[in-house]
């Protein structure tokens, strides 16, 4: 929906605004009080351990690099430091984040980022995206909600303009990333041979690594493990 009348000037879903450093508040604070638009979507639930699931949540490097080996899409993800993330869709979307909160149950992000297109050329914005996962029945249940301001003013217009029409197609986008996820994590826990193989060749820093290893037990069970199939 597109945003009307004034919100808080903090986002009650994260800490005090002093916690943090004042360039990453400010940047915060813009989107929060004049975003251009928001959507929350629900997501394909995941058919795994909650743990398990969150374990591919907070590692979306190999997240995004199985997703490619099983050809489910082509985003890329780069882990920069702690917490901070470069993101490439190969679709003309570039751009950076930060997780701002890491609860057991909820993750809060803040990205920047530019799409290049044929009509408008570059656009660019920045986000917070509040994911929500909850537990039932043998399911990970996921919603998102997401705050979008578009720097670009005319873009921004179109944007509220044409919403209402295209409204379906920005959800279908916002949800793509749970459903990969989701297949991801699923490969995973019904073939933990063929994913402990991938991932023991994958060209990826040790910390990157681990805590896939330490979610999938089945991953130390043994060295010798067969090829995954393409």
């Amino acid at each position: 929906m597109a945003v009307s009348g004034s919100a808080p000037p903090w986002p009650p879903f994260l800490p005090a605004r002093d916690t943090f450093p004042p360039d990453l508040a400010l940047s915060v604070e813009r989107v929060w009080t004049d975003p251009t638009l928001s959507r929350t979507v629900r997501g394909r639930p995941a058919s795994v351990p909650f743990d398990t699931y969150v374990a591919f949540v907070d590692a979306p490097d190999v997240t995004t690099a199985a997703a490619r080996f099983l050809k489910l899409a082509r985003y890329r993800v780069k882990a920069l430091a702690a917490d901070w993330y470069e993101a490439d869709d190969s679709d003309g979307s570039h751009g950076i984040y930060r997780i701002l909160l890491r609860e057991p149950r909820r993750r809060v992000v803040l990205s920047w980022g530019e799409h290049h297109g044929g009509i408008l050329g570059a656009i660019g914005g920045s986000a917070l995206t509040v994911i929500d996962l909850r537990e039932r029945d043998g399911v990970v249940d996921q919603e998102l909600s997401a705050y979008v301001r578009i720097d670009n003013a005319f873009a921004a217009a179109l944007a509220r303009l044409l919403l209402p029409i295209f409204g379906h197609l920005a959800d279908r986008k916002l949800s793509e990333g749970f459903g990969v996820t989701a297949k991801v994590a699923e490969w995973a826990l019904a073939h933990p041979g063929h994913f402990c193989a991938w991932l023991r060749r994958e060209p990826l820093p040790s910390e990157r690594r681990e805590p896939l290893l330490q979610a999938l037990p089945a991953c130390r069970a043994n060295d010798q493990l067969s090829p995954p199939d393409s």
